[in-house]
């Protein structure tokens, strides 16, 4: 599965990823691999990355959307701040 963070000035992470998990308006979720087709929208709150190696990135998001086609994942979001 494939994801990218995008900003509307920046890419802010690109790759292969095991799951993410979003602030979906109507509450948290997952997604993995072999997700249904979906297009969401997001609030503000926690972004959680799980790359292929096990690393975690975590993100603060003001708000935005999610797209999941095919295992390609797009993640369209603003006010982002990288945690450690």
């Amino acid at each position: 599965m494939n994801i990218s963070v995008l900003t509307p000035d920046r890419t802010v992470f690109e790759g292969p990823i095991k799951s993410l998990t979003v602030p979906g308006v109507a509450g948290r979720f997952e997604i993995k691999r072999r997700h249904a087709a979906l297009v969401s929208a997001l609030k503000a709150g926690s972004v959680l990355i799980k790359e292929e190696d096990g690393t975690r990135k975590v993100f603060s998001i003001e708000k935005g959307f999610v797209e999941v086609l095919n295992d390609n994942i797009s993640l369209l979001v603003q006010g982002v701040t990288e945690n450690e």
